[in-house]
């Protein structure tokens, strides 16, 4: 017993583990690592005494009763994710584990204990407990929630995830100069009708001067700061006395308010507490941008029954733009959506590859279609297109082109189209100047330009509007160009206003709606609309080119990092499937693999890697190389496990690790033989011809913890009609509705329902992902991967 609690002190004191070893029926702690100290109290670690005196808690929590199961029936036993509430009555603290009890044997192979080893992923829960409070935060701003019901669910959450702090956010009064009460839901009714109006400055307590800095104030003592003079009474009576503020901005950097966390005892903030302000203050600056939105909205609908209508067409244009999953789509929605609501002709220019493309065109009837068509216009919308590109702005003008009844018409009436434009309707317009002839560009000089750089919209929202006469407006607003007089040739119909707006995210321009009006001018509230849809047609388009980008990089990855397809292996037959996560925006780190090796072997192996995405990407396909390099060197499984676990030591970080099942076969008098290691993956399972199942449930450690992995190969053989069944634990822990995991016990029994002497390897996988799907659902937390070897 002493060389073996040598051994755990060996393998445990500096991993970041939590260890434990319990002996006898009443687990007594043998031995236990300082993880585990630092987490159950380092008073509540007396040796040889049972772990139910030690820590009483764990009884009511179930935690006994697991432990007599693993040494009562010798059956490892894993949780993931599992609450536990530790500490004396009056400081129970809540954590979070990842638990593995593992039965302990002797030399007669004897169960005498249990070894727990647990890892700590509080950190983990509350990073998501908060993604998720986020995210509700976001689906309340989506659907135009109060603000002030947002804002006091925001300050409710961030209290009940930290205790000790108070939140209250303070929003900019329209002068300028003050700040009003947006919430403060802990703070006493008293203190926040005092600080309701307070002005903007410096020395103005810790908001008040973080709204005139523009940036974070932290004042670590109430009572001594100079900044609290005045309030520092206020502050005694309700209690804080610490106070930490975050203005918050808008996205064109417009103040709209500050972002206060108090604390009851003087504290600077640590990272958490950092972290937590800027990324609720982003969301509270995206709730007030929201609401001043919608409130501008519904004073323009209250102004005029116009304004309530246009609105209107502008949330049902953006909610049918975004349910285009294309890049290409959502634009030519847009296109479409614009005609005749806002202007009779409407195009869409994007730049893809350094060209400027037209790829949408929309027109109220035949006659639009043809005024957009007419020779030399297309040239003039190019041309406002470039410089909209060039600067980013709202450009406005008036033009005149060539009309409809200068162009041919056919015998049925119908009208040519542009002959540039392609069959998807898209159009160069960077070759535009070689597709005019000289007529053309004749033509063009006797109509006045499209030339509006006169008439752009500044970056902080203004435009220059012009009287109908085209004069200027007093306020020093240009005004729109316009070719009138004598020269005008016949034939010609005017567009009697335009407007270019920018499609803009991310601080970049990648495309330009234009507006054309034959009818009427396009006044202020029109361009407004234009850009308001713009923009959200912008972001949508955007989020679909990333959204479609990412969905494919993630796939070619994951293919990339799986066998193209199974070789044929002689005696056997193989089959494989793999469901990533989610939308599978991100790489997962389930992968199986199957590879031929000298003398007429053959490697299998399936594993999957702690986290996703790149990391969990690099990781794999340095598990999967190193395998196949070490098996041909090294024919021994456990050999292959250690060069694995070597490599992902020395090559990764702390917190990376894998399971792993790997194992070697070979033909040996008709039938199939497999050694198995096993590295702390779900056990495998033998489905024999008559239908029995079996589990190898031998030990093994994770990958990438510890230098040693310790354990030993386990062999197998298959007769015909056997069949080796390797999962990941996205199958095993699929959970239903109600949080049950699938567990293996329903894996053994997707496999006993097969009917038949002797199922083929795909009906064995067919079965089992029928019974997941049944049990969970089509969508799924985590991948889930499975191989299925059958003799034949």
């Amino acid at each position: 017993m002493h060389r073996r609690n040598t051994e755990y002190e060996d393998l445990f004191d500096q991993a970041p583990v939590i260890f434990a070893a319990l002996s006898g029926p009443r687990h007594r702690l043998e031995a236990a690592n300082p993880a585990f100290l630092e987490v159950v109290g380092g008073g509540r670690g007396q040796i040889g005494v049972p772990i139910g005196e030690l820590l009483p808690e764990l009884g009511p929590q179930g935690v006994l009763n697991r432990l007599d199961e693993v040494y009562r029936t010798g059956t490892a036993y894993r949780a993931r994710g599992a609450r536990l509430v530790l500490g004396a009555p009056g400081a129970e603290r809540e954590g979070y584990f990842d638990f593995t009890y593992e039965p302990r044997r002797d030399a007669d192979g004897v169960v005498d204990g249990v070894a727990v080893i647990a890892v700590d992923t509080t950190a983990y829960h509350h990073t998501q407990v908060l993604a998720t409070e986020q995210r509700v935060l976001l689906e309340q701003i989506a659907r135009d929630a109060p603000l002030s019901e947002i804002l006091t669910g925001m300050a409710r959450a961030i209290e009940e995830f930290s205790p000790d702090l108070i939140v209250s956010v303070l929003l900019a009064d329209p002068d300028g100069a003050h700040l009003r009460h947006g919430t403060g839901p802990s703070l006493p009714a008293f203190y926040n009708e005092a600080i309701d109006g307070v002005a903007i400055g410096p020395d103005v307590g810790s908001c008040g001067t973080a709204a005139y800095l523009r940036a974070p104030v932290i004042v670590t003592d109430i009572a001594t700061d100079p900044r609290w003079e005045g309030y520092q009474e206020l502050a005694r009576r309700a209690g804080v006395a610490a106070c930490w503020s975050t203005p918050i901005m808008g996205s064109d950097g417009e103040l709209l308010g500050t972002f206060a966390m108090y604390h009851r005892t003087p504290k600077a903030p640590d990272d958490k507490d950092v972290a937590l302000s800027g990324a609720f203050a982003r969301i509270a600056a995206l709730a007030i941008e929201r609401r001043r939105a919608l409130e501008a909205g519904q004073a323009a609908q209250e102004r005029e029954k116009e304004a309530r209508e246009d609105l209107a067409f502008v949330l049902d244009a953006s909610t049918a733009i975004t349910r285009e999953p294309h890049y290409f789509d959502c634009l030519q929605c847009l296109a479409r959506l614009t005609v005749p609501s806002l202007a009779p002709l409407c195009t869409v220019h994007v730049v893809e590859d350094g060209h400027t493309h037209r790829i949408a065109v929309a027109a109220d009837g035949l006659a639009g279609e043809s005024l957009l068509s007419a020779p030399g216009l297309s040239d003039e919308i190019d041309g406002a297109v470039a410089r909209v590109l060039a600067s980013g702005a709202t450009e406005t003008g008036r033009i005149r082109a060539t009309g409809p009844e200068s162009r041919a018409t056919g015998p049925d009436g119908s009208h040519g189209h542009d002959d540039r434009s392609g069959p998807d309707g898209r159009s160069d317009s960077s070759d535009s100047s070689d597709s005019s002839d000289s007529s053309d560009s004749s033509d063009s000089s006797d109509s006045s330009s499209l030339d509006g750089a006169d008439n752009r919209r500044n970056p902080d929202g203004t435009a220059g509007r012009a009287h109908p006469d085209g004069s200027s407006r007093p306020d020093g607003s240009s005004h729109s160009h316009e070719s009138t007089g004598a020269g005008t040739p016949p034939g010609r119909s005017i567009v009697t206003g335009y407007v270019c707006v920018p499609l803009a995210t991310r601080g970049r321009t990648f495309g330009v709606l234009t507006l054309l009006a034959t009818d009427r001018e396009l006044d202020g509230h029109v361009i407004a609309l234009a850009e308001e849809l713009a923009r959200r047609a912008a972001s949508s388009a955007d989020n679909a080119h990333q959204f479609t980008d990412r969905v494919r990089l993630a796939r070619e990855l994951q293919a990339g990092l799986l066998p193209p397809e199974l070789p044929t292996v002689p005696g056997a037959e193989l089959t494989a499937s793999y469901h990533p996560a989610g939308e599978g925006l991100d790489v997962g780190g389930d992968f199986y693999d199957v590879f031929p090796l000298p003398d007429d072997r053959w490697g299998l192996m399936i594993g999957d890697v702690c986290g996703r995405g790149a990391t969990a990407a690099t990781t794999t396909g340095m598990v999967r190389h190193t395998a196949r390099a070490a098996a041909r060197l090294l024919h021994d499984p456990a050999a292959v496990v250690a060069a694995i676990n070597d490599a992902l030591i020395e090559g990764t970080s702390e917190d990376t690790f894998v399971s792993l099942i790997y194992g070697e076969l070979r033909r040996e008098d008709g039938r199939i033989v497999l050694d198995i290691m096993r590295a702390g993956h779900v056990p495998p399972l033998i489905r024999r011809a008559d239908g029995t199942v079996e589990q190898l449930a031998q030990p093994g450690q994770l990958l990438g913890i510890a230098p040693d992995v310790g354990g030993s190969p386990c062999q197998v053989a298959l007769s015909p009609g056997d069949s080796l069944v390797l999962v990941t634990d996205g199958i095993t822990e699929a959970r239903d509705a109600g949080g049950e995991f699938f567990e293996d016990q329903r894996l053994a029994d997707a496999l006993v329902a097969v009917r038949g002497p002797a199922p083929s390897a795909a009906a064995l996988l067919e079965s089992v992902t029928a019974a997941v799907t049944a049990f969970a659902g089509d969508s799924t937390d985590d991948d889930q991967a499975a191989l299925v070897l059958t003799a034949t």
